[in-house]
This record gives C-alpha cells, sequence and structure tokens, in this order.
C-alpha cells in the first residue's frame, strides 16, 4: 500500500470524503486520554505505507498539535517517507508580528514546527494579512493555500435571487471580489475599526442595500460580533435579509446567538470545522490539490 489517509473520529465524514475524492484508502486513528489528561493514540500502519495524508483541522489546536507531533514521528519511524497534513483550517496564524516586546509571533513558531514534521501542508483561507504567502509562515516548496470564496458563492447563488455580497471589513475586500467575480454578483466592503476582541466599529459601504437579499461573506467567524454589527446597520438601511457564509466557522462561546439576535438569518459555512451549519464540503477544493501532489511521489 503506498498510499494512505488517517484521522481521528470526530472529522470522519469530511475525512472520507477527501479520500473518496482522491480514491484513498483510509485508516483511523484510535485515541485514549489518560486521567492526568495525557494522549495514546494507536496509528497501526500496514506494511510498505510511502505516502501518509493526516487530515486534521486545527481549530482550538492545542491538543492536535500534541497529535501531529505524535503521529509525524510515528509515520517516519514506521518507515513513511512523505507526510501530507491536510488542515482545512491552520491555528496560531493571527499573531503575525509582535506588537509589544516580548510578544511571541505565534505564526511562525507553529509554521515551522509544522515544516519540521510534513513533506507538504494544504489549507483553506488561512489567516494571512501581513504576508502574501503560505510558505512565508510554513516554509515549505509545498505549502498550499486553497480559498473556499467560489464554493461558498455557489452555495449563496443557489439559495438566493440576486444576492448582494459584503465584506465585514477591508481584510475581506479580496476575498469578497473573488467570490462575486465568479458568479457576477454586486458586492461591497464595510470599513471596521476594532478595539478589543469583542469591540469594533462597523461602518457600511455607500451601496443602496433597500429591498436587497444581503450575504455576508468572511473567512472566519469567532466572536460574531463583526458580523451581528455589520448585519444590525444592513437591515436598519432596509436589507430584505442577511445571511452570512463563512469558511471557518469557529463560533466562539454565544457567538451563534448573538448573531442571530442581530437579526441574521441562515448560516452556511464549509465543512473545514465541523459545525451543524456546515453547507459547503471541501473535498472537490482539496482534492485539486492533494492529487497532484500524490501523482508526483508515486511517480
Amino acid at each position: 500500500m503506498s498510499a494512505l489517509l488517517t484521522y481521528l473520529e470526530d472529522e470522519r465524514a469530511p475525512a472520507l470524503r477527501l479520500a473518496s475524492a482522491c480514491e484513498l484508502p483510509t485508516l483511523a486513528v484510535a485515541r485514549h486520554r489518560f486521567p492526568d489528561e495525557e494522549l495514546k493514540l494507536l496509528l497501526d500502519l500496514p506494511a510498505g505505507t510511502q505516502t501518509l495524508v493526516i487530515y486534521r483541522s486545527l481549530d482550538r489546536p492545542n491538543e492536535k498539535l500534541v497529535e501531529l507531533l505524535l503521529l509525524a514521528r510515528h509515520a517516519r519511524r514506521a518507515g513513511v517517507r512523505r507526510l501530507v497534513l491536510v488542515a482545512p483550517y491552520l491555528g496560531y496564524m493571527r499573531q503575525d508580528i509582535a506588537f509589544q516586546p516580548g510578544e511571541v509571533v505565534s505564526q511562525t513558531i507553529v509554521g515551522n514546527f509544522l515544516a519540521e514534521l510534513f513533506d507538504a501542508v494544504i489549507t483553506v483561507d488561512p489567516h494571512l494579512h501581513r504576508i502574501s504567502r503560505l510558505d512565508e509562515a510554513i516554509p515549505l516548496q509545498d505549502a498550499i493555500a486553497l480559498s473556499a470564496a467560489g464554493s461558498l458563492a455557489e452555495r449563496v447563488a443557489g439559495e438566493r435571487d440576486h444576492p448582494l455580497l459584503v465584506g465585514p471589513d477591508a481584510e475581506s475586500r479580496q476575498w469578497v471580489e473573488s467570490a462575486a467575480a465568479g458568479r457576477q454578483l454586486d458586492h461591497a466592503v464595510c470599513s471596521k475599526q476594532r478595539h478589543g476582541d469583542r469591540d469594533v466599529v462597523i461602518t457600511l459601504p455607500d451601496i443602496a442595500v433597500a429591498g436587497r437579499a444581503v450575504v455576508l461573506l468572511d473567512d472566519v467567524a469567532s466572536s460574531g460580533r463583526t458580523l451581528a454589527g455589520a448585519a444590525q446597520l444592513l437591515l436598519e438601511a432596509g436589507a430584505n435579509s442577511v445571511d452570512v457564509a463563512v469558511t471557518h466557522a469557529l463560533f466562539a462561546g454565544d457567538a451563534l446567538a448573538v448573531m442571530k439576535s442581530a437579526g441574521i438569518g441562515t448560516v452556511w459555512s464549509t465543512d473545514c470545522i465541523q459545525h451543524h451549519s456546515n453547507a459547503v464540503s471541501m473535498a472537490p477544493l482539496l482534492a485539486t490539490a492533494l492529487r497532484p501532489l500524490l501523482q508526483r511521489w508515486a511517480g
């Protein structure tokens, strides 16, 4: 057996969708937690496994990074020559600069950690604001960043008639423009001032929203406050409805309740992070990046 995809049980569904798209056999990792919180993992690799794809999305990343360390080192000892991490969400990417003396820049530290373990890393819409390429954070030739913008736009266009796509802040501009271009949808971008993790001030763009079906499009939703603030302003400006399409459904704490209370209707997310709002599978997109790697190494 030359190539294999492995996963942990909590991500079984998206992992199997990707394995099916790439025609890869699969093997689940057995996981046990000791009373002192240490982990015991079991991955009994078949003889002859040359390439191992590990599917592990790095939301709530602290424990998962330990899992990756254990699995990757175990696989190398078992004779695996090529290791691929498919992490649809990458944690620790937002801290990309030190804002005060002594502040730890986690992006490059975690990026180098992953580069030491894997030959390739594939992710979706990573949080890269002051760098332009993923390999600046993860120094690998095959550090591959994909975008779910087009896939989400397809879903939105199928659900709403002539929707208006709105980005909640300037950082979303390029992403929203890309999503809108694929379906020739109207789009605009809000401006935002952040005063804290949960304190943001939103300003609407100069575009008519009255009577429109508006969809807020973003790469990640964490506290939900930015999306909620934008939704309230859009509804006050006369929008007929406000829905949300998001790549990474982190939805920490009471985020969904805050969004719903602001008048947001439907929330569509990708399956990069497992959540009941998942409406778009990333398997076809991930497979477009994974297949060429497998073919190159098979040769």
